[in-house]
């Protein structure tokens, strides 16, 4: 079985070793699932960017920590943002997330237009 690359976009790696290692563990193990061509059970559909893009979330003594990734480009995993959710009213994610995870979607996508391949 191939593993496929993964690749951290902007400063989602950065932002993933923020959370606690219980959630970066946890994520850890279900990217490697993405890796490997599964769909872990804390992955769900990134609704508004077309197909392939999917956030995971984890829970921790009453945080709520997200990572938003694409599998739809080249032969690869990016993950496009890592970000705890501040808002404790509703149950949808901030503007600003949103618009981070879209453009730096627009990116990989600019970016593997120009080089025909991953970077």
């Amino acid at each position: 079985m191939t593993r496929k690359l993964l690749y951290w976009e902007g400063s989602s790696k950065k932002d993933f070793k923020k959370f606690p290692i219980d959630v970066q563990k946890d994520m850890g193990v279900a990217l490697f699932v993405v890796q490997l061509g599964g769909t872990p059970d804390s992955a769900k559909p990134w609704k508004g960017l077309g197909p392939g893009v999917y956030e995971m979330v984890g829970d921790h003594r009453g945080d709520t920590f997200r990572a938003a990734y694409t599998v739809r480009i080249g032969d690869a995993v990016h993950v496009l943002h890592a970000f705890q959710k501040k808002s404790k009213a509703g149950i949808s994610t901030p503007q600003p997330d949103v618009e981070l995870i879209a453009k730096r979607l627009r990116l990989v996508l600019a970016r593997y237009a120009a080089n025909g391949r991953n970077p």
